[in-house]
């Protein structure tokens, strides 16, 4: 009888716990903001349901608005924001470009042991609680931009305590840190190894000529000993030109080798360092030679899984059209670089690469004449897999989309 009444009970649970996790899951993939371009219409599908229907057009143009969502029209989910954009265009890129970024202070990238005068190895920063990835903004409220201010500011500091102002997590965080003599130069140090700046060859993804603004990588750049995501204070783009590719294989990523051309005369000011890319301001020198026209962007709800091209570089400084396949379209409710598992199909880019390399990251995908997304990874082991990021986030995260 007590077996018979367990197997009633369990008849009942699952169904209702397996309702539950789909109405999580769909909870969870719902994003907070929709963008709808004219003559699109946003409706109910037969399990999420909307309280009202909308058709943007310019004859009955509307400002934000608020949907609530639910799940059969019965339990409620979320409420979703609705913006309306019109049928925008940008430049597409697939230019390289080399890119220098100086960071906001100084970013903690390891310790080191100081020998003392009584032959004590020690690292006064680790043990006063600063970490690996941290970011120093100050020291005794005096700026600093750079290692050598840190240097100059700990020597005129005489090896009294000094606070340490730091960046962890987006927080800012206080530290009291006593620096000790070295006695191999005898300079008053606390035990860092720091880093200030970085550069490198990456590809461009659009260019707005009303904004200004542009997009590139489509994945952020981080610190390569700690992973963070490098909080910048300035950084600027340069032309540049592909002067050699080593072919990926699995287990092992290629690389497009590039160098910096004109490198006192850049194309373009950095200002944003996001999960989704850097953006800044430039000018029409950012229009390529070739590829020259405004194409129009494709926001999520438009792309299709299937054939699609990259525009990129692999010699030189002149883009060309590669095909590629949508293998898969992810589910994102918030912006991500992984929006989209691509496939590299074209012979003669699989012969030249290998498939997706290292500095083809934010070539711009194109599908149907329309700027969808950019790349943004490779898989290490199927060079010829990887993915790409949604246009929607870099024009999000460029200020674009809500400047139109």
């Amino acid at each position: 009888m007590k077996n018979k009444f367990k197997c009633i009970i369990c008849w009942i649970l699952i169904p209702i716990i397996i309702l539950s996790m789909g109405i999580y899951l769909k909870k969870s993939s719902l994003p907070d903001v929709v963008f709808l371009k004219e003559n699109q219409e946003l409706k109910s599908n037969h399990f999420i349901k909307i309280n009202r229907q909308f058709l943007f057009n310019k004859k009955y143009k509307y400002d934000e608005q608020v949907v609530d969502v639910s799940f059969l029209g019965v339990l409620p989910l979320k409420s979703v924001s609705v913006k309306p954009i019109p049928d925008m265009k940008v430049y597409p890129g697939g230019t390289p470009v080399g890119v220098k970024l100086n960071t906001k202070g100084v970013l903690v990238v390891a310790f080191c042991d100081i020998e003392t005068t009584k032959g004590i190895n020690i690292s006064p920063s680790a043990e006063g609680g600063i970490q690996v990835g941290d970011t120093i903004t100050k020291l005794n409220n005096t700026v600093i931009n750079n290692s050598e201010e840190l240097i100059n500011e700990l020597n005129t500091n005489k090896g009294k305590k000094i606070s340490v102002t730091l960046e962890r997590n987006d927080k800012t965080i206080e530290k009291s840190i006593k620096p000790i003599k070295d006695k191999k130069d005898n300079r008053y140090k606390i035990g860092l190894w720091v880093r200030d700046s970085t550069s490198g060859v990456g590809t461009l993804t659009f260019y707005d000529k009303n904004s200004n603004r542009f997009g590139a990588l489509g994945h952020p750049i981080t610190d390569v000993d700690t992973g963070t995501i490098l909080k910048i204070d300035k950084g600027e783009i340069l032309e540049s030109s592909i002067v050699s590719v080593r072919k990926g294989q699995k287990g092992n990523p290629g690389e497009l080798r590039g160098i910096f051309i004109n490198e006192d005369n850049n194309i373009g000011k950095v200002d944003k360092n996001t999960i989704c890319g850097i953006y800044g301001n430039g000018d029409k020198k950012l229009v390529g030679k070739e590829f020259n026209k405004p194409m129009k962007i494709a926001l999520r709800n438009e792309i299709k899984e299937g054939s699609a091209q990259i525009l990129t570089t692999i010699d030189g400084d002149k883009p060309q059209l590669y095909d590629i396949k949508i293998e898969k379209l992810l589910v994102q409710d918030t912006p991500g670089p992984k929006s989209m598992v691509i496939r590299i199909t074209d012979p003669k880019l699989l012969s030249k690469t290998g498939g997706i390399v290292q500095g083809m990251s934010g070539s711009p995908i194109i599908q149907d004449n329309k700027i969808v997304g950019a790349v943004t990874h490779v898989l290490i082991n199927k060079p010829e897999v990887g993915y790409g990021i949604y246009i929607e986030w870099m024009l999000q995260d460029a200020g674009i989309l809500t400047n139109h």
